[in-house]
C-alpha cells in the first residue's frame, strides 16, 4: 500500500511512518522542510516539499496513485494562546486540510487516494464533565471545539470521491513528547499530583494504539466519519496521577491548583482543568483490539 503522511516528523507521524514501513507499506511524506524530513525519517521514505500548506495544495506527484492519505499536520496546542498562536493553530488545521483536499480533488478519478484518515481531537466535545461521550455526542462551543468542527468539515469535504475518517485523538502517552513529557519531571521529583481537583477526565491512549487505530482505519472500509482514538477506560486526572506515582515509585499527592495552571498557560489551561470522558465506541464496534486498554500497563510500558 502507498500511504501519504502529513505531519510525518511529529510524535505520532514518526511512529506511524515506522509502523507502516515495518508492515511493507511505501510511505510518502509531505513536509515544509524537505531536507529535515529526510534526515528525521530516513532514506526509505519518499519526501515531497510542501512549503506552505495554508496557501497552496500539495504537489500532484505526491498524491497521485496513493492508496491512502493520513493527515497529521497541526500547530502545537500546548502553548499560551495569544491571538497570533490561536490563528496559527486554526490555520494549520483548517486551511492546511482544505489545501490537502483541494489537491486530492484536482486528481483524476483513477489517481485519487481512496481513503483520507484525518487527525482530529476529543476537543470537539468541549468541557463535558463526567458525561460519557461516544462519536454521536454533540460538539462543544469553546475555542478548541469550534476549531475542531471546522477542521473536520474540511476533511469530510473529500467525500464523495474518497472515504473519510476523522480520528478524534485523546491525550497520547508516549516515552518522548506529548503531555506525559511535561508531567514527568515533577512526578519524578515527587512533586506531582492531581490538577484542579483531579475530577476531570483524561481521555488517554498509548501511542502504539494511536498508530494501530490510524492504520486500522486505513485498512478497514467500514471505518467512516468520526472515530474516537482513546482507550476504552478514560481515567480522571487524580487516577492518572496516582497511577503515574505508582509506576515511578514516587508520591503523587501534591495538588496543583487551577489558578497555577492558568498563570502558566492562560486560556489554554481550560484544556487541562476540564476534560472529556470519551470512549472508542466506533473502534470497538469495528473490532479493533487495544494493545494497552489499562492505564497502569500503558504507563509501565511507556516508562
Amino acid at each position: 500500500m502507498r500511504i501519504v503522511v502529513t505531519g510525518a516528523t511529529g510524535l505520532i507521524g514518526r511512529a506511524l511512518v515506522s509502523a507502516a514501513q515495518a508492515r511493507g507499506d511505501a510511505v510518502v511524506a509531505l513536509s515544509r522542510d524537505e531536507r529535515r524530513a529526510g534526515e528525521v525519517l530516513g532514506s526509505g521514505v519518499e519526501v515531497h516539499s510542501w512549503p506552505d500548506p495554508t496557501a497552496e495544495p500539495p504537489p500532484e506527484s505526491a498524491l497521485a496513485g496513493a492508496d491512502a492519505v493520513v493527515n497529521l499536520m497541526g500547530e502545537e496546542i500546548a502553548q499560551r494562546w495569544t491571538d497570533e498562536a490561536k490563528q496559527r493553530i486554526r490555520d494549520s488545521r483548517v486551511l492546511g486540510t482544505r489545501s490537502l483536499v483541494q489537491g486530492m480533488h484536482a486528481l483524476a478519478d483513477g489517481q485519487r487516494p481512496a481513503t483520507l484518515v484525518s487527525q482530529s481531537a476529543v476537543g470537539y466535545y468541549g468541557a463535558a464533565g463526567d458525561e460519557q461521550l461516544d462519536e454521536q455526542a454533540p460538539a462543544g462551543s469553546d475555542f478548541l471545539a469550534e476549531i475542531v468542527v471546522a477542521w473536520e468539515r474540511e476533511a469530510l469535504s473529500a467525500s464523495p470521491g474518497s472515504r473519510v475518517v476523522v480520528t478524534r485523538t485523546g491525550v497520547v502517552l508516549a516515552s518522548a513528547g506529548g503531555a506525559l513529557a511535561k508531567m514527568l519531571p515533577f512526578f519524578r521529583l515527587g512533586l506531582g499530583g492531581p490538577v484542579a481537583g483531579g475530577n476531570q477526565y483524561v481521555p488517554w491512549i498509548h501511542l502504539d494504539d494511536v498508530v494501530g487505530g490510524l492504520l486500522y482505519c486505513v485498512d478497514h472500509g467500514d471505518a467512516d466519519g468520526p472515530v474516537n482514538l482513546t482507550a476504552p477506560a478514560p481515567a480522571t486526572n487524580a487516577e492518572l496521577s496516582r497511577a503515574l506515582g505508582r509506576v515511578l515509585h514516587r508520591p503523587a499527592v501534591l495538588p496543583v491548583p487551577a489558578f497555577g495552571v492558568r498563570l502558566l498557560y492562560g486560556e489554554m489551561a481550560e484544556v487541562v482543568t476540564t476534560g472529556q470522558r470519551a470512549i472508542p465506541a466506533q473502534l470497538e464496534r469495528l473490532g479493533y483490539q487495544f494493545r494497552y486498554a489499562e492505564l497502569e500497563s500503558a504507563l509501565s510500558d511507556v516508562l
